[in-house]
């Protein structure tokens, strides 16, 4: 029983098993922070700050930014993956993690802890393919195709930011405040700043971050629509997290052998028929009162909804 009680004690800090957020949010900090440390000892070996910045940026950064040129992508691909999780201005770091976890926090309320990472990868994904797109298509780009390139989480938290918000655009922050702030106006603030703050010096930003944005939509209302986009990210998603989980068994069917005895036939288990007019009434319900309101029958009957063709 150890391995629960471990389990335990760490849902306490962290919530819900393999909790994407903070996962999420980990992997950004872990990358800003190693970037910084590389980028502290080019400064240490150069003494002219500029020639130091640009130096890193050619000899390093560039392994982890997106770039336009679809050349330069096809020898690097794995930027396409890469860059959602880049930063290397603080500023931008935290500002992306704090919408993240704001609006992330409550995605994870009203749908469950499988949602984040899927509409955030999606989301990025949809970005970078704007990004790319703009410069490569757009004559007023063009001539900046060989010399731009995207990093930072902004496409993917705008993913999160809108599928949140068209899900409940009436939650409530911060409800002691006159009844609080409506999710949407909390939205619509957020979009004019990541907008505005875009550096005027690469404006396919505008297009990747509109896309993020768009994606996010998209995934939800397929969702609501009963078509689920995420299964085979979390599939991947929990394979990499427990390579880094010792203590997780390995086999689900060792904890089944502790924990209960063997038998040659199934007990009955009377399973409720999914109707369209049901699964309408428990996304109102996670509109109204979030995921966790859900009884354990509603939640099986959400996931079989989502997992027909």
């Amino acid at each position: 029983m150890a391995y629960y009680q471990k389990e335990y004690k760490r849902r306490l800090l962290t919530g819900e098993r393999n909790h994407a957020l903070v996962t999420l949010i980990a992997i950004n900090l872990i990358i800003f922070v190693i970037l910084a440390f590389v980028k502290a000892l080019f400064f240490l070996r150069y003494e002219n700050g500029g020639q130091a910045v640009a130096i890193f940026d050619q000899s390093v950064l560039k392994w982890f930014t997106l770039p336009t040129d679809v050349s330069q992508i096809a020898s690097k691909p794995w930027t396409i993956l890469t860059h959602m999780f880049t930063h290397v201005n603080v500023w931008q770091v935290f500002a992306n993690m704090l919408w993240l976890w704001m609006f992330g926090y409550i995605l994870q309320d009203l749908t469950g802890n499988r949602k984040i990472f899927p509409v955030f990868f999606y989301g990025a994904i949809g970005g970078a393919i704007a990004f790319i797109l703009a410069y490569n298509f757009l004559p007023a780009l063009k001539p900046q195709l060989h010399v731009q390139s995207a990093l930072g989480a902004s496409a993917g938290v705008m993913a999160i930011a809108v599928a949140t918000t068209f899900i409940a655009p009436s939650y409530r922050i911060f409800p002691r405040l006159n009844g609080g702030i409506p999710l949407w106006v909390i939205t619509a603030i957020y979009l004019i700043i990541n907008l505005v703050t875009i550096s005027r010096s690469n404006p396919g930003l505008y297009f990747a971050h509109l896309a993020g944005a768009l994606t996010g939509f998209l995934f939800m209302y397929s969702f609501r629509h009963g078509y689920d986009w995420s299964g085979w990210i979390n599939n991947f998603f929990d394979w990499f997290t427990n390579l880094f989980n010792p203590d997780r068994p390995r086999k689900g069917k060792q904890i089944k052998q502790e924990l209960f005895y063997k038998s040659a036939t199934q007990p009955f288990k009377k399973t409720p028929n999914v109707t369209e007019q049901r699964v309408d009434e428990i996304l109102d319900k996670i509109s109204q009162k979030g995921y966790n309101s859900l009884s354990e029958e509603e939640k099986d009957m959400l996931k079989r909804a989502s997992q027909r063709d």
